[in-house]
């Protein structure tokens, strides 16, 4: 099932209970310390509270409530015995713990699992799905409201959807209210033996078990069977063994006995124990792991620990936390590469190269590159950096990678990637790994690690960035789509609830003709509402010459600046009128508002705005016709139109700056950033698509020659390459600006 019908079949309703419970479960800490710390918890063995569907402040609470009463919490999962959650299926506990890098295997013994068969309101019955009408799901432009599923009757072959409490019924503040318990949903205190909490019923195992343990034990008093409540049941398994091992113990006279020698690797006896003992002298910050922590940078910093794609910052930070320990990665090099014989088999460096210019648009870079393989693992690197919020190393990778793709030759050798600017010798040793063995052991990592899987999944949403799917994933326990729209659908943006709802229509891409085909509705409108000089330019990866696309992305200008004064709005309102757009996402009018000036009103203003301040419109686009459309709607006037959503980026341009933002709509990103940095630090100037200012003083800097008639340019192609040459540098092709 696509995601986009797994979307239409949800049942968004269970929102209104969700968003209920917030305000009951915010105010779990104000009635609970007194009787939590009644019971004695502390008999329970190591306790994690799953994130899974709580919000932080909502799990907060629930290790507030563990530990008033003495309980032993742990915020390490791989030291817990006893996993507190608000899940119901046993696929999902074994899920998270897997996620969390647990290892075990399941226990099929008949007394090990009493999981939803015996739980409070399992909901085990099979029951048939409900199709209903979602009320008012109509947006601003009249959109058709979404057919859904209701949750109370979803089938119990959907992952947790069933029998997941709202919070508003798993409050630990219902207490309060002792006198009666309802059958039906709980379980009779009287008739439970005793709680199994001893040591060695927790021996080597992991019990996930359901919240409603915790707020049942509350409610009588006393701690509650957990056998009812169990859902998923592992027995766990020794940790991998170090990967360094231990030196060798060279034994003297006078050693202490083996009983009392300390166990750790590297602590033996002789030198290394003096250097081990002079480094445990060394203070060290207090760290108590049952204070509460941040839970997203804690885990977020958990789940790149031992990997290879992480930074060399948070390799150096994790070697006191990790027991395994890689080699240090060294670059072997051998007497013949320096050999005169292979110094002749090598190339000769383009003048690029030679002359160490840094910047990606002082050098051509073209579609296809010889290394294109080596460089599309390298990206799944810099995706990785990305997700972890490494900017630094995505800048990083992004210039190597621009480097790599500019050079025009096959590497044969590491010297060859020393050599070019922007690649250093980490970028060597990579190569290096791939030319020996054909693969990354950083990808491998990236590609295995679920927590990335995730991450990645959510961060192609369209509006949802790398730090917006890490508080996804880390802060609302998220952990595939349909959790999002099951539990998180209304605290999501219009635009995040539209890149969702066509999330695998977005993903699709757009073949040239159809980008084309867009083009010229767009041009056919735009000329409806002023003329038929109006210029119309594709840009982005169709003009560098991809054979799909992402996304389009068009640009409008006139040579009379009154045509372009906001020009967006109403070609935006001709296109919606004929249902050509079913949304529009954003509608900037920022250079209308400043009357089309590029001159901005103090030079305070400079750096306050991102990739450019033109008008602009980011909207969906659907064709309204088909083949078999009249056909369709005469046997379903319902018939829905099966053409993909396509996102469309239109922008307008006025004609003395059209040359600006040609060359910063078509270039790749790094061309574009390199653009800007090439100004900012070689002509002190700013560049935007809006058009070049002096950093100093804020004034328009006229690289098209606008101000003079004689010199106006008489096309925008022209105009771009003035753009070039006034910055100085070489003018490139279109397809000779692709830097990944």
């Amino acid at each position: 099932m696509s995601t986009r019908s797994r979307f239409l079949s949800r049942n968004v309703s269970s929102q209104n209970e969700m968003t209920d419970s917030r305000s009951s479960a915010a105010n779990l800490h104000h009635h609970e310390p007194s009787r939590a710390r009644n019971l004695d918890w502390s008999q329970l063995p190591p306790v994690y509270v799953l994130a899974a569907h709580l919000s932080i402040n909502e799990q907060h609470d629930v290790e507030d409530v563990l530990s008033s009463g003495g309980a032993p919490l742990t915020y390490d999962v791989k030291e817990a015995n006893l996993v507190l959650g608000n899940i119901s299926k046993k696929r999902r506990a074994k899920s998270e713990l897997q996620w969390k890098g647990v290892r075990m295997e399941d226990i099929n013994s008949e007394d090990g699992l009493h999981a939803s068969r015996s739980s409070p309101a399992s909901g085990d019955s099979k029951q048939t799905k409900k199709r209903r009408r979602l009320a008012n799901a109509r947006d601003g432009r009249g959109q058709q409201a979404l057919e859904v599923f209701d949750s109370s009757t979803a089938s119990e072959t959907e992952e947790d959807q069933v029998d997941i409490k709202p919070m508003s019924q798993l409050s630990l503040s219902r207490v309060s209210t002792l006198s009666t318990v309802d059958s039906s949903s709980t379980i009779e205190f009287k008739e439970l033996s005793p709680p199994r909490l001893t040591p060695e019923a927790f021996a080597n195992k992991v019990k996930v078990v359901k919240l409603d343990w915790l707020n049942d034990s509350l409610s009588a008093g006393t701690l509650q069977n957990l056998e009812p409540y169990t859902i998923y049941e592992a027995r766990l398994l020794p940790a991998v063994e170090a990967a360094v091992k231990s030196l060798p113990v060279v034994k003297s006279v006078g050693t202490k006995p083996d009983s009392v020698i300390n166990k750790s690797l590297h602590m033996k006896e002789g030198g290394i124990r003096d250097i081990m003992e002079r480094a445990n002298a060394d203070p060290k910050p207090a760290v108590n792991r049952y204070n509460k922590r941040d839970r997203i940078k804690y885990a977020a910093k958990q789940d790149i620990v031992g990997k290879s794609f992480s930074s060399s910052t948070q390799a150096a930070n994790r070697r006191h936390t990790q027991s395994v320990t890689r080699p240090t990665r060294l670059l072997h090099q051998t007497t013949s590469e320096y050999d005169e014989a292979v110094s002749r088999a090598l190339p000769p460096p383009p003048d690029w190269v030679k002359g160490n210019k840094i910047y990606a648009c002082e050098r051509a870079t073209p579609l296809d590159s010889p290394n294109k393989d080596f460089i599309a693992k390298l990206k799944k690197i810099r995706l990785a950096r990305l997700l972890t919020l490494d900017e630094i190393g995505v800048r990083a990778y992004s210039t190597s990678i621009a480097s790599i793709a500019a050079y025009p030759y096959p590497i044969q050798s590491t010297r060859e990637i020393l050599a070019l600017p922007g690649c250093d010798q980490k970028i060597a040793y990579l190569f290096h790994e791939y030319q020996t063995t054909d693969h990354l052991l950083a990808v491998d990592d990236f590609e295995a690690d679920s927590a990335l899987k995730v991450l990645r999944e959510f961060y192609e949403i369209w509006g949802v960035g790398a730090k917006t799917a890490r508080e996804f994933y880390y802060d609302k326990g998220w952990r595939d789509l349909d959790d999002i729209v099951e539990h998180g659908w209304k605290s999501l943006s219009r635009v995040q609830q539209i890149g969702l709802k066509y999330y695998d229509e977005f993903l699709l891409k757009i073949p040239r003709s159809e980008v084309e085909s867009i083009t010229a509705t767009i041009t056919d409108h735009a000329k409806l509402v002023t003329d038929s000089d109006v210029e119309t330019i594709i840009v982005g990866g169709y003009r560098r010459g991809k054979s799909e696309s992402g996304d389009v992305d068009v640009i409008l200008s006139h040579r009379n600046e009154a045509m372009t004064y906001n020009l967006v709005d109403r070609v935006v309102k001709s296109l919606e009128k004929e249902i050509w757009i079913t949304h529009t996402l954003t509608l900037n009018l920022t250079n209308t508002k400043r009357n089309q000036q590029p001159l901005p009103i103090s030079t305070a203003t400079l750096g306050r705005h991102g990739f450019d301040t033109l008008d602009k419109a980011l909207v969906v686009w659907q064709d309204p016709n088909w083949p078999t459309k009249k056909a369709d709607l005469a046997m379903n006037p319902k018939a829905k139109n099966p053409n993909p959503h396509r996102r469309v980026d239109i922008i307008i341009s006025p004609w003395r700056t059209v040359g600006c933002a040609v060359a910063g709509w078509t270039s790749g990103t790094t061309y574009q950033r390199d653009l800007r940095r090439y100004a900012k630090y070689r002509k002190g100037w700013k560049f935007d698509s809006s058009g070049v200012r002096e950093r100093g003083t804020g004034r328009w800097v006229d690289l098209e020659g606008w101000t003079d008639e004689r010199t106006r340019c008489k096309s925008w192609q022209e105009a771009e390459r003035k753009v070039f040459e006034g910055m100085g540098l070489v003018y490139q092709e279109p397809w000779n600006r692709c830097t990944g």
